[in-house]
């Protein structure tokens, strides 16, 4: 019977609400302390001049988009807008790019353009495996900027190699970007906190 909560569909369903439950649950110390760990990094960047890149594919860049808007516009509470841009918005810019040169350089050459010493790439992967994740990294590290990794699974390749890592504790894709969600909200928060006045 349609609406009926004891139904075949409202049982996945019920199911996957528990997965995501029980996902969330799971999150403590470690995970506190990375939100702060990941929010002092990018207040001291703010602070300093510097600007806070984000990239990701598919899932991972709609959350890039998605906290750059939080913090250019607001998230809570009125305030200036900050230096926060996604690398994965500008149309011409990324087919020029997938069309003149192999797909994991997508984000290397937006790094080498736009990233400076001092600047924070955020790279958010829920596999941590991504080339063109890893090569963007890679080249924002050889220029001096700090790199942020929000990733999922074991960390893959990519949790090593940035100065900071926070791993969703799930092997699961859509647990993985819900809890990466909660981080980009919190981080987000954090951020703002801090440019808010009294």
């Amino acid at each position: 019977m349609a609406g009926d909560a004891n139904s075949e569909e409202s049982l996945w369903i019920r199911q996957r609400l528990q997965q995501a439950q029980a996902a969330y649950a799971s999150l403590g110390d470690d995970f506190l302390q990375k939100v702060v760990e990941a929010t002092e990094m990018a207040v001291e960047c703010l602070l300093n001049q510097g600007g806070i890149f984000l990239l990701g594919n598919g899932g991972s860049a709609a959350d890039a988009q998605h906290w750059t808007a939080e913090l250019v516009g607001r998230y809570l509470h009125e305030r200036e807008p900050l230096n926060v841009h996604a690398l994965t918005v500008n149309s011409s810019t990324l087919t020029a790019l997938v069309n003149d040169y192999p797909a994991e350089r997508l984000f290397e050459r937006q790094v080498r353009a736009h990233l400076k010493a001092g600047d924070l790439l955020v790279a958010i992967s829920t596999s941590g495996q991504s080339a063109n994740v890893l090569r963007a990294v890679e080249a924002a590290k050889a220029l001096g900027a700090r790199t942020l990794a929000v990733t999922g699974r074991d960390g893959g390749k990519l949790a090593p190699i940035c100065d900071l890592a926070w791993v969703a504790p799930s092997a699961d894709t859509p647990r993985i970007q819900e809890m990466h969600l909660l981080f980009g909200h919190l981080w987000c928060e954090g951020i703002e906190r801090r440019f808010v006045q009294d």
